[in-house]
């Protein structure tokens, strides 16, 4: 497995697969997809992209950290999950969230993958509320140290 920095474009296909199957390719492209801060990051087995995840400098309302990240579209096609691509992607990011003088990242999890961020170190910081069309989610942060 390799984990390298990768285009929107080479993301939005297993984005749109996993996390929005069934609705138009549109709508797995994100607001500030394509931002100067923005990275994505993507899990290659064999050339083969299997896992991927987006990163956004992006401020939290509810959140008094001023400079923060926020994670959105982490996404692996079902044969790879539960064997750690997510925790490598998350890994990588880790530094450069730091590198860009950020000390927060901050996530809106489905409630299904709660388990997963809390085993990476991200607390909850709200009660499970229902985004339209995809789902209840949480609202879960982590410190960068």
């Amino acid at each position: 497995m390799k984990v390298l920095r990768t285009s929107v474009r080479d993301v939005i296909p297993l984005r749109a697969q996993m996390l929005r199957p069934g609705k138009p390719l549109l709508a797995s492209h994100f607001q500030g997809d394509s931002d100067e801060q923005s990275f994505h990051l993507g899990a290659f087995v064999e050339n083969k992209l299997v896992s991927v995840a987006s990163f956004y400098f992006d401020k939290h309302p509810d959140i008094d950290e001023p400079y923060q990240y926020r994670l959105r579209g982490m996404a692996t096609l079902p044969e790879f999950q539960h064997q750690g691509f997510s925790k490598e992607l998350l890994k990588m990011a880790f530094p450069i969230i730091k590198q860009n003088q950020c000390k927060l990242l901050w996530c809106n999890a489905r409630e299904s993958a709660i388990g997963f961020y809390e085993k990476v170190g991200f607390i909850k910081l709200s009660e499970v509320f229902d985004i339209p069309e995809i789902g209840p989610h949480i609202l879960m942060s982590k410190e960068i140290n």
